[in-house]
């Protein structure tokens, strides 16, 4: 079957089939709706509601436009970092690890005991264990050689 057939599946439980639409450009409030609605569920077992985005931004001095930082959430006591991007004319000088260590500062702060995130082989793995994260996995991507990385890092572990 296609993947774009809206057809495929068994109707839920009797009731009418759904309508199902594969996408690359969903609109911002599909994926609100979504989102929103695991939030729901997630409360709604657990009782706790702390899913917060957290961002670290790194402006441009004069125009204070964003060229670059950190971008995450944190949920459940857990910091999921996102995004992470400098430009190269800023890496280097230890900016990276500041913002870093502003984001862990925060997810503690609000909580969090674990982060998770994935980079790629060639981008900043070895940046990441330099901040202390650890390697879960890593599962192969293209160009052949290269690997998605899952790391942590463990928020409650005393820093040096």
């Amino acid at each position: 079957m296609a993947a774009s057939d809206t057809t495929a599946g068994a109707p839920p439980r009797g009731g009418p089939h759904p309508d199902l639409a594969v996408t690359d450009a969903p609109a911002p409030g599909d994926l609100a709706a979504i989102s929103d609605a695991l939030d729901r569920f997630n409360v709604e077992r657990t009782g706790v509601d702390d899913r917060r985005p957290l961002a670290v931004l790194v402006r441009e001095p004069g125009t204070h436009r964003v060229v670059g930082g950190l971008t995450g959430r944190t949920s459940l006591g857990l910091f999921f970092l996102d995004l992470f991007f400098l430009p190269p004319e800023l890496r280097g000088g230890g900016l990276g690890a500041e913002i870093l260590r502003r984001a862990e500062g925060e997810a503690r702060a609000r909580g969090c005991a674990m982060g998770v995130l994935y980079t790629i082989t060639f981008q900043a793995p070895g940046f990441y264990r330099k901040q202390g994260w650890r390697q879960l996995g890593e599962v192969p991507v293209a160009p052949p050689g290269a690997g998605r990385v899952f790391m942590t890092k463990d928020l409650t572990a005393r820093r040096p």
